[in-house]
């Protein structure tokens, strides 16, 4: 669905990083096995999120947000892959570390147009 940046206060605890990077699917194109361990976290907005992390070292795995129903985030960091696909949304700019700055076609969206589900 599509490749995005998170630079709020919640992401940067969880990716221990000045933002998160994740890409998102529909549920039914994510497929998941093997054991994993589940935290849930309200986020400043009011949010739920729902992280699902390896219990051996810890890593998220995926992650649901109660805001985008049917909807699966991994983390870019699970792929390795340095060839991935850019991010086409950077989110939370308000919250962004001055020195960082995320270039190309992105769309630069305001916390009101993320907590409005836009």
């Amino acid at each position: 669905m599509r490749v995005s940046v998170c630079h709020c206060l919640d992401c940067q605890r969880r990716s221990g990083s000045a933002f998160a990077a994740q890409a998102r699917w529909p549920d039914e194109r994510i497929t998941v096995t093997g054991e994993a361990k589940a935290y849930s976290n309200v986020s400043d907005s009011g949010n739920r999120a729902t992280f699902h992390f390896c219990p051996e070292c810890g890593a998220t795995v995926t992650y649901v947000i109660e805001l985008m129903p049917g909807v699966t985030a991994v983390p870019m960091g699970a792929f390795a892959d340095p060839n991935f696909p850019a991010p086409s949304y950077s989110v939370y700019e308000n919250r962004k570390h001055p020195w960082v700055e995320i270039t190309g076609d992105v769309d630069h969206w305001s916390p009101e147009q993320v907590d409005a589900g836009e």
